[in-house]
């Protein structure tokens, strides 16, 4: 197998010029957003052309808290609307991504001093409630000093509640949609940016940048999708005429992985002093992941990082309710990411709504008008949460219809995700199917491999009936037929790419096996 590498290009050579598709929509931006549009474009029927600048999920879309959840705390915003839609998509991603969607209870401590118990109960009603839940136990209040979801509490702390919500692996949930989406047709570009597109009568005509190659490739679409997140105005800025979304705010989330300091397959929910929540979660095994923070971020959105006080404010805020001591030195692994949210002018970043705003340019709401109109059709995507990305998705391809007539109905709700058509939808039937299978597996690598790739990993161990066929082990059960599978199925090209987005073996690796990885990447591209 020969790899594709990051490498210059030889400036001896003029760049080449291939033959410009035409497609009906061109996306830019590969995040879970830009991927959840282009799988339900194509589905539709129409052709379309997704571009990444970097790697799939690489910005905001790998850098999440890593849950399908309605979002409690923006009950408390009113925001109930919001919360109802990320409630009934929680259902429906459990449906349809059971293998990277998971239900998790969460112990909710009640601090007397923070929000009252009546407060909390009326809360939890109203999140049981406000949508259909039909596969996830109800909250209810229990006494922490005496059930076993307790014991990781303070003692002072007695009373509590658990409720439910699910976790996700946020960068395969990417890599899953765009898989998805070139099953249906779309063409995947990533490591091309879009360097420029002009309106010429009434489609745009873009350039775009193979960072691999050097070569810049012409595109003509009918409609152009801007879901470029964080970097939606740097976008908004390379198009003729420049594209004028509303004014998005960048907010900053952090998080941190420590060990894990409890036992129990529950996470917690902690109210801060400042009113904000902390969700401490399972993260791989034996990790938890702890996050996020809300900060006004102005940097641009490749450079952020985790700064030391959101560390010592993560921390702090788990020691004062669970029983621990956490501190930087306990932090194995941290991340950051950049939120492009919609300004609705609230002072606290907290505060700061999580609903998405679709600004549809170039389209007229007049049929008759529409017959006539020359600008080319311009969607700008901003704010919104992991959660909702589908119906995101799906609200965007309802407002070009106008465009598309001719385009299909929703479909997205109903087909599973890649991996997902497991039997029943009953993943942990099918878990046990496939470790009967791969018996020849220790345990806890066949785990691993079904809950990266779900129905799909008995095709990556297809013609293996022993651990020496799957090839050199690079360590945590990280073995070179799957690497393989990555590099040719799914896009990744670099160490980085499989080892912290496809994968986490890189918490798993130590930093020899993690160079060695690398050097098994370069023998291959050479």
């Amino acid at each position: 197998m020969k790899l594709r590498m990051n490498s210059a290009p030889d400036a001896s050579l003029p760049p080449a010029r291939p033959a410009a598709p035409a497609v009906d929509l061109l996306v830019v931006g590969g995040g879970i957003n830009g991927t959840g549009i282009a799988r339900d474009a194509a589905g539709r029927g129409l052709s379309v052309i997704l571009c990444e600048k970097d790697d799939l999920g690489q910005g905001t879309s790998s850098r999440s808290s890593r849950l399908i959840h309605g979002g409690l705390r923006y009950l408390e915003h009113g925001e109930l609307r919001l919360v109802r839609e990320a409630l009934r998509e929680r259902e429906t991603l459990m449906r349809i991504a059971p293998h990277l969607v998971r239900p998790l209870r969460f112990v909710l401590p009640h601090v007397p001093r923070m929000r009252p118990v009546w407060m909390l109960r009326l809360g939890l009603f109203l999140y049981d409630h406000l949508a259909h839940r039909g596969q996830l136990p109800g909250s209810r209040a229990l006494w922490l000093d005496s059930a076993p979801e307790g014991g990781a509490v303070r003692p002072q702390i007695r009373r509590g509640f658990v409720y439910s919500d699910c976790r996700t692996d946020d960068a395969r949930l990417v890599v899953h949609n765009a898989m998805g989406a070139r099953e249906v047709g779309a063409r995947i570009l990533t490591r091309h940016e879009l360097i420029a597109a002009r309106d010429r009568d009434g489609h745009w005509q873009a350039q775009l940048r193979d960072s691999q190659r050097g070569t810049v490739m012409d595109i003509t679409a009918r409609a152009l999708v801007n879901a470029a997140g964080p970097w939606v105005d740097t976008l908004a800025g390379r198009l003729t005429p420049s594209g004028t979304p509303r004014r998005v705010r960048l907010i900053k989330g952090s998080h941190i992985v420590v060990p894990r300091f409890w036992n129990g397959d529950h996470g917690f929910l902690l109210q801060n002093t400042d009113r904000r929540v902390v969700f401490v979660t399972p993260y791989e095994p034996g990790y938890a992941l702890v996050g996020t923070t809300d900060v006004e971020y102005c940097g641009p959105p490749e450079a952020v990082a985790v700064s030391a006080e959101e560390t010592d404010y993560l921390c702090t805020a788990v020691n004062r309710q669970l029983r621990c001591a956490l501190t930087a030195a306990d932090v194995v692994h941290s991340y950051a990411g950049v939120r492009a949210l919609v300004d609705d002018s609230q002072g606290d970043p907290a505060a700061v709504t999580r609903d998405y705003v679709l600004d549809l340019a170039g389209v007229s709401p007049n049929a008759a008008a529409r017959q006539t109109q020359a600008a080319a059709p311009l969607l700008s995507v901003l704010g919104g949460k992991i959660t909702t990305f589908r119906c995101l998705a799906e609200q965007a391809l309802d407002l070009l219809r106008p465009i598309f007539p001719q385009m299909g109905p929703a479909w997205t709700a109903h087909r599973p995700l890649p991996g997902g058509d497991l039997e029943g939808a009953d993943a942990r039937q099918a878990q046990a199917k496939f470790l009967a299978q791969a018996s020849f597996l220790p345990a806890e690598h066949a785990l691993g491999l079904f809950d990266r790739h779900g129905s799909r990993a008995g095709d990556i161990l297809a013609g293996s009936r022993k651990l020496a066929d799957l090839g050199r082990h690079f360590g945590a059960g990280f073995y070179e037929q799957e690497a393989h599978h990555f590099f040719m199925r799914e896009w990744a090209i670099s160490s980085e790419d499989v080892l912290w987005r496809r994968s986490k073996f890189g918490l798993r690796l130590s930093t020899e096996q993690q160079a060695q990885f690398a050097q098994w990447i370069n023998s291959l591209a050479n």
